[in-house]
Parts: structure tokens; sequence; C-alpha cells
């Protein structure tokens, strides 16, 4: 846990009270520091006031002695329609901010790697962090992913947090600075809280702000926004601006081409030793990865071993499984059909696992992929309606739950597959129609496949 002592004499009221939030309470309270904790929650309440907080509704707050507020990221602060709290805040001159705020106030000597995108985030963060604790490095990981920013260790001088950033918590930075801030790339996401792509991009640009002289930007240039991020950073007087490219050379920066990592120099790795970060999107995320770990001066023996014994996410094209020549891939964290063409383009021979509660457009987007398919296992609500989307097209059968379709799937591919083949569980939906999580799922079809008869067991254990 971040030890928030430097904060001594504030007072802060903290609003929303999930992972981030009632980390935020257990620190400062830790550190004697008076809170106001505040949930619609009744169970998290009772949480907050067992940990010493003072647990009370917002509207009746004397904001005149609070120092700041710190509201949960997914709460509305300013579009489309701000939260009251944030309203009231913002009326008594209170600033508004997240953990992540004060994890840096108070580890002011510690260095920050920062990582950002609409895509990628998680695993580009695990694999920065893997890397650099394989290396030797001092180093904790969260923010976005794992634990939250306050549940971290304190690491003071030179140690270094690298921290998953989403866009709803880089607009709630006011000191925070990245020593090396990671941009992946941009489409259009959470449009809802930004109002259009020109807020969402200037939420996310603010991974850059208080950047200065000898600090580094690694940016990925696979979209025109992100490209247009990448020439304006690299205006920047004293800021190392690191570009990198998929399928073409970039000067001074990092690509992938033909299965090959390229180093600005030309060093190269060979990508085929690297089975746990599958398909070109991961390809772009071992670049950027790569990109900051040079620029942290880890050897390069260090970050190619890293990159062979990283041990994947869970839920994300996470192999759990083999049965001779067929592997099974758990990708439940594919949620929609744009996550789920990311698994698809990794892999030909496919026995794919699909289905729960559709998404708008359900898998119709997908049928430029559909050729690397041998057949379709249907499950859960959305069964009919990806049948009609599937019919004439793939060969598919329906199967109502994942046990089901696993054993109809493993039956077929140990019948067909002469060479590799992959049976893979890339739902493109929601899990609720019949589990409580896509980790609930995921986990699920983890110890299904490993215990199918002659299974090998793959990457983490469970």
């Amino acid at each position: 846990m971040i030890d928030l002592a430097v904060l001594k004499g504030s007072s802060f009221v903290v609003l929303g009270l999930a992972r981030s939030g009632l980390a935020t309470v257990r620190a400062l309270t830790a550190a004697g520091i008076d809170c106001v904790a505040w949930d619609d929650n009744a169970a998290s309440r009772d949480l907050a006031a067992k940990m010493g907080a003072r647990v009370a509704d917002p509207a009746a707050v004397d904001w005149t002695s609070v120092t700041a507020l710190i509201i949960s990221p997914g709460i509305p602060s300013t579009f489309p329609k701000p939260h009251p709290v944030a309203v009231a805040a913002r009326t008594a001159g209170k600033p508004i901010i997240c953990d992540v705020e004060l994890l840096a106030r108070a580890q002011p000597e510690a260095r920050f790697v920062a990582i950002t995108g609409t895509n990628g985030k998680s695993t580009t963060t695990a694999l920065i962090g893997h890397i650099l604790k394989e290396a030797g490095a001092r180093c904790e990981v969260g923010g976005n992913i794992g634990r939250g920013a306050l549940d971290l260790a304190s690491l003071g001088h030179d140690g270094l947090y690298v921290l998953e950033l989403s866009s709803y918590q880089l607009e709630l930075l006011q000191t925070f600075r990245a020593d090396v801030a990671v941009w992946l790339n941009i489409t259009p996401d959470h449009i809802d809280r930004h109002g259009d792509l020109t807020g969402y991009v200037a939420a996310k640009k603010n991974i850059f702000a208080r950047q200065r002289a000898g600090d580094c930007a690694v940016i990925g240039t696979e979209d025109d926004a992100s490209r247009a991020v990448a020439a304006e950073m690299s205006a920047r007087t004293g800021i190392a601006c690191v570009p990198v490219a998929l399928d073409r050379p970039v000067a001074g920066g990092v690509s992938y081409r033909a299965g090959m990592l390229v180093d600005a120099d030309g060093y190269t790795v060979d990508f085929s030793d690297v089975p746990t970060l599958p398909g070109d999107h991961n390809a772009q995320n071992a670049a950027c990865a790569w990109a900051v770990c040079r620029w942290l001066d880890v050897p390069r023996e260090a970050i190619v071993a890293g990159l062979c014994s990283y041990p994947g996410l869970p839920h994300r094209q996470e192999r759990v499984a083999s049965v001779g020549n067929v592997v099974y891939v758990n990708d439940s964290k594919a949620t929609n059909a744009d996550a789920t063409a990311r698994a698809l383009s990794s892999y030909r021979d496919i026995y794919w696992i699909l289905g729960g509660q559709a998404k708008e457009g359900g898998v119709a987007p997908l049928a430029s992929y559909f050729d690397r398919i041998r057949h379709a296992f249907l499950i859960g609500e959305a069964t009919e309606l990806f049948a009609g989307q599937l019919d004439g097209k793939l060969p598919y059968s329906r199967c109502g739950d994942l046990k089901s379709a696993l054993d109809a799937a493993h039956a077929l591919a140990q019948r067909e597959a002469a060479g590799h083949a992959v049976v893979l569980l890339s739902p493109a939906c929601a899990s609720w129609d019949q589990w409580k999580s896509y980790e609930h799922r995921g986990d699920a079809f983890r110890a299904m496949a490993r215990a199918l008869p002659g299974a090998e067991s793959l990457g983490r254990a469970a």
C-alpha cells in the first residue's frame, strides 16, 4: 500500500467505492488523513466505514475544509452530465482528481511508465512489467489493470511504476508526469463520455501533459489520429518521440516486418519465438514494450528473454491446453466483434466457440475471417442470431452451453486436424446470460480444456 503520510493535514471526499475507491480510503485512513466516503451501494459504504472513513452524503459536506474530490474514473465529472458531487466540488473551487494523482504526489522520486490507447493497454502494461521484473528492476504494475494505484508498494527513488491509464483516469490528473508515455492506437470509443472522437483524443493526450526534456513518448502509428499525435510530439523540444509501425520501416523507431521485430539500428528479434503474443496487434504491443525497455536501458538480451517468457494475460488469447496438434485458447475477454476479430486474424484452422449476450451487429462484421474457421459452435442467447448470420457462409452447430460446445469442438478438431489447429473461445458476446462475468466464463473454459483426455496444460496455473 502507498504511504500517503506526505498528504497529512489534507482532507478528501472519496466518491465511488469500487476497487480503486476502497484502496484510496484504505491508504488515506492508514496515513491518518481525514476523508468522507460515499457510494450508492450500502455494502461498499459499510466497508469504507470499517476502514475508518466518515461515511456521509457529500451533498451535506462543507467544501471549505476539503482539499480535493477523489472521484472514481467511471463517474462522469464533466460530460455528458457531471455528477452532482462533481458540480458541488467545482463550484467550491476544489480540484477533482483520481487515485493515480495521489500516487504521483506520494512518490515524487519514483519513475512512471504510463500506457494508454483504445486497444492493447492491458497486454502492453503487463508485458512491460514482466520484462522489467525479469530484468531485476524494482517495479510495480497497476492502475487500470490488476491492483489499484494506491494498493501498490511504495518504491521511492528509482522505483518504476508501470500504469495502464484509461481516458477517464487521464482527465483527472493534475501533477502526474510520465517519464515514458506510451500511446498505442485510437479508434472511436467512449464517445458517450467524451462527446466525440476529438474529445476522446484530447483526454488521451493528457498522457503527455507535463512531460519535460529527457522524457520519452512511444507512439503507435497505425491510424490517422495517432500519426497526428506522433507528429505533434516529435515537434516538442527535448522529448524523445519513438514511433512504432507495422509492415514498414520507421525512422528512429521500432517496427514489425515479416515476422521480425526491428529496432531503429536494425537489430532484429524473431517473433515466432513468442507464442503468447499472436497476431499483428500483439506485435505492435511487443514493439512498444521493446521501445520502452530500451529507453530504460534494459539490455536487449533481457528484453528478448522477457518476451519469450511472457505468460500472457488471462482471458486474452490465453493458451490454456493442448491435445496433440490442437491448442485450446481462452479469449473470453473478447466480448464484441472487434475484439474477436483480433483473435480470428491470429490463427487458421479454427474451431470457434462463440455466443452469449450479443452486441449490436453480432458477428456480421467478421465475415472476412470466415475462411479461417473450420466450424463454429454456438452457445447462449445469441445462438439463433448468429446462426442466421453464419448460415451459408460456414458450418456451425447449435450447442447451447460452453461444456457441450467444447466437447463438440474437441471431438471434431481431434478427428479432422492433420496439422496445427485451434479450439478458440472468442465469444464476441457479453457473458451475463450464463455466467457472472467474462472471467467466470474463461476460468470455466480453462478448467474444462485442461480436463480433456490427454490434455497438457499450457500457460499460467489456474
